[in-house]
């Protein structure tokens, strides 16, 4: 094969040898030529490359939407290059001509009375034979005709050469001029055993290998698309199959390498004139797509590497899941705290029917598992962000129910496993729609389990805004307020002389603490008052240095009524309060409903992650009931805040204003758990009629 392939290069290195008489520059010539000569086949690669890079968009969108069900994503991926008719192959003709070529290179290099000279076979063994008679030159070694011709040159009798049959006076004189130097370098020598100034030449072919590997990250547009690592890794077996054979082989070969690499270059260039990778290639588009797939790729890295125990815990659970067929009802909960919203619900549903609850949570140690292990039709099951996305993509079930919103906006997916699904929203605070959520944060949802029917209107204008479709909506309330409201009742009445302000801020930007919590503890204590502060717990996590600066900030207070609360372990002490004064939290209306006693609110700038919600014209119940439920305080004046708090507290009309209010918006107060595991065991029912009939 070596021969094969040696006998076109052969012919071309004697072209240019005989066209310059001089090695080096015939090597020189010899590899611009092979540049021309296969051009069109480095622009077919070219071609085959931006293909490649511009349908990779396209790839992303596949692993965005199948993510982590690789057999999906390789089955898509196999269709998309029928398609594009791609073969992802092609990207080794390179390197398959690049290794032909130093084959043939390598036997030509070595054969030089064969290839360069032209001598037939017969004549040139004879030299070679001659040469090991004489010189002692090891005929049967891969370099003997290179030794051979090392010998004529420096032999003092070339008698017996010119005596030899078909040697004539015209080849031994080629043979005696025939000189392999260049620049200092003898390009026949072997840089491993000759050493000396040739083993320049292994490292000028890796630094051409470094070179022309960093010109491409640049310039070659498939080159430029692969990852760091990718990169690093072409280089370091470039760099190395550079030294390797710059020691190994000839130097020629070498000198021959330094040239190909950079002539590749040049190459690049001219190639990126002729077939313009941005005139094919929407590179705003590929951008966009990678960085909506790292943000896939990354949804299990906050929070630093997951406990081993924890991961097989995962995979087991994800096996168990998919192992169960026909599954009725889902339940998904972000993480432990989830579950109260839920608790109504399912005790209704274990009460009411047979059917198996099956709980999927994020949080392995979330309170399910216990109550797992006590109901045997509760099946609860950890798994993780980064797996979520592929359960759910691949879920099989008639109803799931969750709390989570923005489905399908980001990376968790309706499935396309089973397209008829009802995915049913359960909300988690007791207020308007339209300012807290994000726009479109219920748009893929079937049916919202609303907490009263002021949601109904919010909802349809949105719909109606949108253009979307109708959702079911169903009035059901809300169970969390009413657990906290049944805990409530059963809490010892204290009266205190002292009456208990409790300050809970939330922890969006210019909240309380950190936008006017001084003045207000200055107007507040020594008043007769028992002032505790409890910070919101994500506040502590995400501002812990900040949290103890304001606690430091009165560590020398002597007054004996303030106190800070950042045991969040019980709410006891939220319900236990007086009066509440809050910015935005959710606890104040909480509180409010339990208790029904006032809020002070401070009207610091509320957190709005809908800018649209003004566009509905419904004024959300966040604003329109902080004037019913107590007293609004602008927070750049704290002036008479304890008066009008002891006013507050004297009012006792408040009491069944609250009350009222509760009434009004909350639906089916102590009876949440029922309507809702009512309509979705309905449901439930319906679509199992449905299959049957069809």
């Amino acid at each position: 094969m070596m021969e094969m392939i040696g006998i076109p290069l052969g012919a071309l290195l004697k072209l240019c040898y005989d066209l310059l008489e001089n090695y080096g520059l015939a090597l020189i010539l010899f590899t611009l030529l092979t540049k021309v000569v296969l051009f069109p086949v480095s622009l077919w690669v070219h071609a085959n490359g931006i293909k490649m890079v511009r349908i990779q968009a396209k790839i992303n969108r596949l692993k965005i939407q199948y993510f982590g069900d690789e057999d999906r994503i390789a089955d898509e991926q196999t269709k998309l290059y029928k398609e594009e008719k791609y073969n992802p192959f092609s990207g080794l003709v390179p390197i398959g001509v690049q290794l032909v070529l130093l084959i043939g290179l390598i036997q030509v290099i070595y054969h030089p009375l064969s290839y360069i000279l032209g001598m037939d076979q017969s004549l040139s063994q004879a030299v070679v034979a001659l040469a090991a008679q004489m010189g002692g030159i090891d005929a049967a070694s891969g370099s003997a005709e290179l030794l051979a011709l090392n010998f004529v040159q420096h032999a003092g009798e070339t008698a017996a050469f010119a005596a030899l049959d078909g040697m004539d006076a015209a080849m031994l004189a080629r043979m005696q001029n025939m000189h392999m130097g260049f620049l200092g370098f003898n390009l026949a020598g072997v840089p491993m055993t000759d050493g000396g100034v040739l083993l320049l030449v292994p490292i000028l072919a890796g630094l051409a290998s470094v070179v022309l590997s960093l010109s491409q990250n640049v310039l070659n547009p498939l080159q430029r698309e692969q990852g760091k690592a990718g990169q690093m890794g072409s280089m370091a077996f470039s760099v190395g199959l550079s030294l390797v054979l710059g020691f190994m082989v000839p130097a020629g070969v070498g000198f021959y390498w330094v040239l190909s690499n950079l002539f590749t270059i040049v190459q690049q260039l001219v190639l990126n004139q002729v077939y313009k990778p941005q005139a094919h290639i929407d590179y705003a588009e590929l951008e966009a797509t990678k960085e909506e797939l790292a943000k896939y790729q990354s949804v299990d890295k906050v929070g630093g590497k997951r406990n081993p125990q924890n991961v097989r815990r995962e995979k087991a659970d994800y096996k168990r899941f998919f192992s169960v067929l026909n599954k009725h009802i889902v339940f998904y909960s972000e993480s432990n705290g989830f579950y109260k919203y839920f608790e109504r619900t399912i005790q209704s549903l274990l009460e009411s029917s047979n059917l198996t609850i099956h709980y999927v949570t994020s949080d392995p140690n979330d309170q399910i598992f216990k109550l797992a292990e006590k109901e045997s039709r509760i099946k609860a099951y950890y798994i993780g962000p980064k797996k979520l996305i592929t359960l759910f993509m691949k879920l099989e079930a008639d109803v799931v129910v969750m709390t989570m919103s923005d489905l399908e906006n980001y990376h968790y997916k309706r499935s396309y496993m089973k397209k008829d699904i009802e995915y049913v929203y359960m909300f988690h605070y007791p207020l308007s729609t339209h300012m807290v959520l994000h726009t479109g944060a219920l748009d893929h949802y079937d049916t919202i389990l609303c907490v009263g029917d002021f949601q109904f209107a919010e909802i349809r204008k949105q719909e109606e805004l949108h253009n979307l479709p109708a959702k079911k909506l169903i009035s059901c309330g809300y169970g969390q307020l009413e657990k906290l409201y049944d805990a409530y009742q059963q809490m010892p009445k204290v009266h205190r002389e002292r009456p208990k302000v409790l300050i809970a801020p939330s922890w969006q930007e210019d909240n309380i603490l950190d936008s006017c919590l001084t003045p207000m503890l200055d107007e507040l204590l020594g008043k007769g008052m028992q002032i505790v502060v409890r910070p919101h717990p994500e506040y502590v996590k995400r501002y812990g240095p900040r949290m103890q600066e304001i606690v430091n900030r009165y560590q020398d207070y002597k007054g004996g009524d303030l106190e800070f609360e950042l045991d969040f372990t019980s709410n006891t002490s939220i319900f236990d309060s007086d009066v509440v004064i809050s910015d935005w939290s959710g606890t104040a209306y909480e509180f409010s409903f339990v208790t029904e006693r006032p809020c002070v609110f401070i009207d610091t700038p509320p957190k709005i992650n809908n800018p649209e919600y003004t566009k509905l014209g419904i004024e959300p119940l966040e604003f329109a009931l902080r004037d019913q439920i107590g007293i609004r305080v602008d927070p750049k004046n704290m002036t008479g805040l304890a008066e009008r708090i002891r006013n507050l507290l004297g009012d006792e009309s408040r009491r069944s204003a609250i009350a009222g209010i509760r009434s009004r918006y909350i639906a089916n107060f102590g009876r949440s758990g029922e309507v809702s595991a009512q309509y979705l065991l309905e449901t439930i029912q319906e679509k199992i009629r449905s299959r049957k009939n069809a």
